[in-house]
């Protein structure tokens, strides 16, 4: 995959995509004897590029594995620079897109299966684009948690949070032009009702809060709780998942 030139802690991998072909993933493995659980990142539009590897790599330093698969490959692979007016192209139409990256994301999850180091229960994290599989991984692809930051096109699947009962994190800033008034308003009240879901709203910060390469948009405030949730997310799911969790 174009991108990974850079010194990085993993490595690319291809997955075989269960409806033939195959996808780039960058793949960070923690330096653990044990088996430990994972993490799958649905990046944003820009791709797999230098600010998801490194989020992938600050995971694996934390004892766990990380996967940030190619979600774009079928239309234009790679990274993309910020400013490359393909970005929107690919992402589109956006629906269609994120319903063919649920493939994606389950074959990542299998591919993981095949590895001695994985214990079997993975969470998601989706960026922008990518925040829907926070919902979508836990509600129907097999992830035991999900953490969204600075997701976009949310209020198209709150209504798949019911029926969930796998821990869900959503992290917005109040400066989000993604996710305007009507969709925070929306997704406030949920955790009075679902025990499992979090919510958390941060004044002043931003869409792209979580990248380094948007500087306009990075709060390093932010980044840190947002992977201090992940991290403590993913602490639970350290005990080996059973026959059925894998299953499922």
């Amino acid at each position: 995959m174009s991108g990974f030139s850079q010194a990085r802690a993993g490595n690319s991998v291809k997955i075989d995509s269960s409806a033939g072909g195959a996808f780039d993933c960058y793949l960070a493995t923690p330096k653990s004897d044990g088996a430990v659980p994972a993490i799958v990142l649905a990046s944003a539009v820009h791709g797999v590029d230098a600010d998801i590897c490194a989020i992938a790599d600050e995971f694996a330093a934390h004892g766990f594995l990380a996967a940030a698969p190619d979600l774009f490959w079928r239309s234009i692979p790679g990274p993309l620079s910020h400013d490359d007016k393909r970005t929107q192209e690919r992402s589109q139409p956006r629906l269609a897109r994120i319903k063919e990256g649920e493939r994606d994301m389950a074959d990542t999850l299998a591919y993981l299966r095949t590895l001695p180091q994985f214990n079997g229960r993975a969470a998601t994290i989706g960026f922008c684009y990518g925040g829907p599989y926070a919902i979508i991984g836990p509600q129907r692809l097999g992830y035991a948690a999900g953490i969204s930051c600075h997701g976009t096109q949310m209020l198209d699947y709150i209504g798949e949070l019911d029926g969930v009962c796998a821990p869900v994190c959503i992290i917005w800033g109040d400066r989000d032009h993604r996710a305007p008034p009507q969709v925070l308003d929306a997704y406030r009240p949920v955790p009075a009702r679902m025990t499992n879901v979090e919510v958390h709203i941060f004044p002043g910060v931003k869409h792209g809060y979580m990248m380094r390469g948007t500087p306009a948009a990075f709060d390093q405030n932010t980044r840190d709780f947002s992977m201090a949730r992940a991290n403590a997310i993913l602490d639970t799911l350290r005990s080996p998942a059973t026959a059925m969790q894998a299953a499922t």
